[in-house]
């Protein structure tokens, strides 16, 4: 569907700038935005043609959720509230592909990195490891020990990739470092704000059964070149979450977007989408989501949704 140029939301005549993945992006001021959130969903960068009802409410609300709990760490973010059950209003920051060009000292931009933190062996870090590309020694592990899909990890390993580019690229560190204009001491102190935030949310979904496994979050920085958290994290969108008393019976069980990934894996899709770019050709379209299929993953969202907050899940939409 194709966004309005202007929309009204709460008094604020909002104006459409961008669509991204999953949501629109709306100016409401020279220094705010708001973010709505769509019923879509996307996998290996590619935009799946099914939409996921109620979705884009989840995601919204647990976003405000995740937040509020940054407000009460006194971590910095730019979340200032939740405008419509879809929508968040939050401060906006200055889209720059290379930070550099703002000067020796950049403020108020978005830095063009996705920090990622990995708790357990899953996902494509397991791909990297089944296929030798990552070694148990990088892992932290002992040279030799036969690392197992599941597996926690010695210590939480941090990755980056890129932002702003069309497929999301994994970076080394000095490569990094010079993209987003950062130097060692703020990239320590952006990986002590993702422990401490990680750290308390594991505290709260514990009791309701969860395991945190990994996520990403993306930061900005400020007018007053603070660090901040921004975008959002902590959903079935970002993180990947599995069922605690599974895992203690030696079973993963999903509770994030990984359950439609392994879907097309389990068609043979991302095999055919892997190599479609390895060769530099043109990739396959995505097929939709079978429809009983996307009845479940509306259930898997709702579902996670009251697991991480605590929260019933009723839709503004009825």
């Amino acid at each position: 569907m194709t966004p309005k140029a202007t929309a009204t939301t709460g008094s604020a005549t909002a104006k459409y700038l961008r669509r991204g993945k999953v949501k629109e992006v709306y100016e409401l001021s020279p220094t705010e935005l708001e973010f709505r959130f769509t019923n879509d969903i996307s996998v290996f960068d590619k935009h799946v043609p099914s939409e996921i009802p109620h979705k884009g409410e989840t995601l919204a609300r647990t976003a405000a959720h995740w937040f509020e709990l940054c407000a009460r760490l006194k971590v910095p973010h730019h979340y200032l509230g939740l405008t419509a059950p879809t929508a968040i209003r939050v401060r906006r920051v200055q889209i720059v592909p290379k930070p550099a060009t703002l000067g020796p000292s950049p403020k108020n931009y978005l830095v063009p990195l996705e920090f990622i933190v990995r708790y357990f062996v899953a996902g494509s870090m397991w791909d990297r490891v089944h296929s030798g590309q990552v070694s148990a020694e990088t892992l932290g592990f002992p040279s030799g020990h036969p690392v197992a899909y599941g597996e926690k990890l010695p210590e939480p390993h941090f990755e980056m990739t890129t932002k702003l580019e069309p497929v999301d690229r994994l970076l080394t560190l000095p490569e990094a470092l010079e993209l987003a204009a950062l130097d060692r001491n703020r990239l320590r102190e952006i990986e002590e704000m993702i422990l401490k935030v990680d750290a308390a949310m594991e505290r709260e979904i514990a009791p309701r059964g969860l395991l945190h496994v990994d996520g990403k979050k993306e930061f900005g920085v400020d007018s007053e070149g603070r660090v901040m958290v921004v975008d959002t994290f902590g959903t079935a969108d970002e993180d990947r979450f599995w069922d605690r008393g599974a895992f203690e019976r030696g079973r993963q069980v999903e509770f994030s977007k990984e359950f439609v990934r392994q879907h097309y894996r389990t068609t043979g899709y991302y095999d055919q989408l892997q190599a479609a770019r390895a060769a530099g050709g043109a990739e396959p379209p995505i097929p939709p989501l079978p429809p009983l299929l996307v009845d479940e993953v509306s259930r898997l969202y709702t579902t996670v949704f009251q697991r991480l907050t605590g929260e019933p899940f009723r839709p503004a939409d009825g």
